[in-house]
């Protein structure tokens, strides 16, 4: 194993900091090119280069261990040298012959070098994804803290078609409930490691959440910008070149201010047996008539968090006259709205809905509301309330003529005018 960037500070590890492993040893064929994608060129640094930074300027790891080919020992020496480690341990070790088999050593050369209180959280990560933001960051390994695995992901919003060989589509997919795995991946470093020894001569793993479910593991996800991109082809490449500037990490001169939004909508009833309410199903005698599923709950939180943004309303992002909203899941509104959260390099702090209804009884399923929330918003339930009131049987919700929805959001946001625009130009 080598350590290449090191400091004094470095030495004396904080034991409530992270570990990361950042997946670097492949020859990304498919992008062509005379040296691996890795360590190809954006704004006249490597790819790998602005990963690791991305992980540096957290402030989240004490030490970050880089899976190299053998061969690129020059190419990766050439990559850490434009980054302060500010205390960070730099490391890289060999990697395999697969990617799983890159982790697995990368894991097992972490274990050797490190003492045993030093070991606790762990992300995982693709040298070739530059744009993860900080918020992202922060989730994954707030939640790798608690014992618990979690994947950066993003919720499927385009429609999925099964192709034949001659290239007709023969099905369409569902999506609800379809998210694109993305990194990195948070887990207990004793876990994941314990799950890759497991796995070592299985080669039908794709990713690492695949091998920790294959150990019993339970794995959660955290909302994730569809930016988060993983470069595979040039075109990828040329998408990140556009991205890079705005990403959150490289505003590294600001100030963050506070910012609130607030949401509300209603809904009336109509025939039916269920109401859908802050993404759970709950029996009803009526359901509530809307363009897409009606969620009120869902549908207020989104437009608190526009309203933060300063980006509209959910009818402007989601406009009702559009066919492809039909029956849509509200959780695919509230996804986008995080997402232009993460986008404008901001992090989301707290939510707070209030449903405004005579019935159904909201209590018996509070905790399941606040825990689908978090499924789509990346944050802990500690940061999500849901409360319910009635009106007292005035006006429409007290004829139970329909259900209304009272929603706020804080944020924090870089302050535009703070930003020193000289280290982005």
């Amino acid at each position: 194993m080598i350590s290449e960037h090191s400091t004094e500070s470095s030495a004396a590890k904080t034991p409530a900091k992270a570990l990361a492993l950042v997946v670097a040893a492949g020859r990304g064929s498919r992008m062509g090119g005379a040296i691996p994608k890795q360590y190809q060129k954006i704004q006249g640094e490597s790819l790998l280069t602005h990963s690791l930074r991305c992980l540096i300027d957290s402030d989240l790891f004490s030490s970050i261990m880089t899976v190299i080919h053998p061969d690129d020992q020059p190419l990766y020496r050439q990559s850490i040298a434009p980054l302060d480690s500010r205390g960070v341990s730099l490391l890289s070790c060999p990697g395999g012959q697969s990617r799983q088999d890159s982790v697995r050593r990368g894991l097992r050369a972490m274990a050797q070098d490190l003492s045993p209180p030093d070991i606790t959280a762990i992300l995982i990560h693709d040298a070739a994804r530059p744009l993860v933001s900080q918020s992202t960051l922060v989730q994954l390994v707030d939640t790798a803290r608690t014992g618990r695995a979690a994947i950066a992901a993003h919720p499927v919003v385009d429609s999925l078609k099964r192709v034949d060989d001659q290239g007709q589509i023969c099905d369409s997919i569902p999506r609800a409930g379809l998210w694109r795995a993305q990194t990195p991946q948070a887990f207990s470093f004793a876990e994941i490691m314990h799950a890759h020894d497991r796995a070592a001569d299985r080669h039908d793993l794709t990713d690492d959440a695949a091998v920790a479910q294959a150990a019993g593991l339970a794995v959660g996800v955290v909302l994730s910008s569809d930016h988060n991109l993983k470069v595979t082809t040039p075109d990828d490449l040329s998408l990140v070149q556009i991205l890079l500037p705005h990403n959150a990490h490289n505003q590294k001169s600001h100030t963050m201010e506070t910012r609130t939004g607030q949401g509300y909508d209603v809904h009336a009833f109509e025939d039916g047996n269920a109401v859908i309410l802050c993404g759970v199903e709950i029996p009803h005698t009526q359901r509530l008539k809307g363009h897409s599923d009606a969620d009120v709950g869902l549908h207020a939180l989104s437009d608190a968090l526009f309203a933060a943004l300063a980006e509209g309303d959910i009818g402007h992002h989601f406009p009702p006259s559009d066919p492809q909203w039909a029956g849509a899941d509200s959780a695919q509104f509230l996804a986008h709205a995080c997402a232009r959260v993460q986008m404008r390099g901001a992090r989301l702090v707290n939510l707070d809905v209030t449903l405004i209804c005579e019935a159904p009884r909201i209590g018996p399923h509070r905790d399941a509301m606040r825990t689908r929330i978090g499924q789509i918003t990346g944050l802990s339930i500690d940061r999500i309330s849901v409360k319910a009131t009635t009106s007292e049987q005035l006006g429409f919700t007290g004829r139970r003529e329909g259900i209304a929805a009272l929603a706020l959001a804080n944020i924090e946001c870089p302050d535009p005018d703070a930003l020193d625009t000289t280290e982005t130009a």
